[in-house]
């Protein structure tokens, strides 16, 4: 009966999410399900795109349990004081703010092609903070921004993100990202969107990496990420993360009122499901966290547009195999 449903799950992903490089599913802390399409195993890694985001979440969680960081309160001015003279807007923005979304951001489309040819994306992105419009109106940033929290923790931290980020978060959960991918060409960038075979994390040219795209992981790191939260912070016994950032970051801080979506530090809550959370990026790559079902579902894959909904796949043909546990 098992393998009856979870064939009917892959035809499902392989007609109508044919994108999907792996699928790793956790429940009660254990690992479930595991399944690898297109060629892809478990050492296959993929661009996740924003989920990113909710990586370098967790990461300024750690920075302020660890002191470096007073509080979510702290203004961007305080971090970039050079910067802070010639735009007011850097005293009038909090971290909460960027963690949210809530920040002002001076342009209408996005100037991608600026943005990605700029030698420091982190000043560009402070270039472009303010302008006049309002803080503490969700604004959705999918790209150009969020670096600016990457800055952060440059400067708080002492330490380039990426060590940083090895030191606290993904050798303890055993994530291996190798280095940082600096783009020659908008060739090199396109290819490494739909590569299944690159380690590391997306970088300019002062080495900072990207806070809201650009991290590649396999389905199973993505998994144990979304397990260390669950578990409220602990990785086998040791703490990792503080429960109360867990708690705070992944409730309800402002919405997406056109969309009636729930965001919290860079996490989208489930409006359908009063426990449960996600860290979605392009392509259709997610770390869903059902608390309820103590469950885990990590999906990777590569880059497509249109991707369909993945949390309806998972609520619709992934939870229900797991209900009482395997059938």
């Amino acid at each position: 009966m098992e393998k009856e449903r979870t064939a009917q799950l892959e035809r499902v992903i392989r007609q109508e999410h044919p994108n999907v490089a792996g699928i790793v599913v956790r429940k009660d802390g254990e690992a479930v399900y595991e399944k690898y399409f297109n060629g892809c195993t478990g050492a296959s890694r993929v661009h996740v795109f924003s989920v990113t985001k909710s990586v370098v979440s967790a990461l300024v969680g750690i920075a302020i349990d660890k002191g470096y960081i007073k509080s979510t309160d702290q203004k961007v001015a305080d971090f970039f004081p050079e910067y802070a003279a010639e735009n007011g807007s850097l005293d009038q923005v909090t971290l909460k703010n960027l963690l949210t979304m809530t920040a002002p951001y001076n342009y209408r489309l996005g100037p991608y092609k600026k943005y990605f040819t700029s030698d420091d994306w982190v000043k560009f992105s402070l270039g472009l903070l303010g302008g006049g419009r309002r803080v503490g109106t969700f604004r959705y940033a999918p790209l150009i921004g969020p670096d600016i929290l990457s800055g952060i923790l440059r400067r708080a931290t002492g330490q380039p993100v990426l060590s940083f980020a090895r030191e606290n978060l993904f050798l303890p959960l055993g994530i291996s990202v190798e280095e940082n991918i600096v783009f020659g060409s908008k060739e090199e960038q396109m290819a490494f969107n739909k590569a299944t075979n690159v380690n590391g994390w997306a970088a300019d040219p002062q080495g900072t990496n990207a806070a809201a795209w650009g991290l590649c992981l396999s389905a199973g790191e993505m998994a144990a990420l979304g397990q260390l939260y669950l578990n409220g912070g602990l990785w086998n016994g040791t703490r990792i993360l503080a429960e109360e950032w867990i708690d705070e970051s992944t409730s309800e801080q402002t919405r997406w009122k056109q969309r009636g979506l729930p965001y919290g530090y860079l996490w989208w809550g489930d409006p359908d499901a009063e426990h449960a959370y996600a860290a979605m990026g392009d392509g259709g790559n997610i770390i869903y966290v059902d608390v309820k079902r103590n469950m885990v579902v990590a999906i990777a894959a590569v880059f497509a547009p249109r991707a369909k909904d993945r949390i309806k796949l998972i609520k619709e043909c992934v939870e229900p195999l797991w209900e009482e546990g395997p059938a």
